[in-house]
């Protein structure tokens, strides 16, 4: 599986093509990021992030990935990416590090505001129990 074969980071991360259509979820900052071609013009502004890709897990139709970055900062993000799969494409992809954060403007006309469905996907804080 060689680099050349994938045009875009996450591609690279996750091992497989991006559907044309595919979208990215970062719940972090509440953006969904709607086509390959958007996907691709986000990362275009990510200079000097530096990335190294953990374990690869294919379970049925979806695939996991651990994976760590570097955004050029020395803070080493440790990430997880859950793509869902049609015809050996993703789709829709879920991207996960800790740190939630506020967008940068210059992604606001690029990105939508992601729809957190506390009650399925993302508990809402006070939904949190603690341990």
């Amino acid at each position: 599986m060689g680099d050349a074969a994938y045009q875009t980071r996450l591609e690279r991360i996750l091992g497989v093509p991006l559907a044309e259509g595919a979208v990215r979820q970062w719940p972090q900052s509440g953006e969904l990021i709607r086509g390959r071609g958007r996907i691709a013009e986000v990362e275009s502004h990510f200079v000097g992030l530096s990335l190294g890709v953990g374990r690869r897990r294919t379970l049925g139709d979806t695939l996991v990935v651990e994976w760590s970055g570097d955004y050029g900062d020395g803070r080493v993000y440790r990430n997880v990416s859950i793509a869902e799969l049609i015809d050996g494409e993703a789709v829709r992809v879920t991207d996960y590090w800790g740190e939630p954060f506020t967008p940068p403007a210059w992604r606001h006309p690029l990105a939508e505001r992601l729809d957190m469905d506390e009650s399925v996907i993302w508990p809402a804080a006070g939904a949190l129990a603690a341990d």
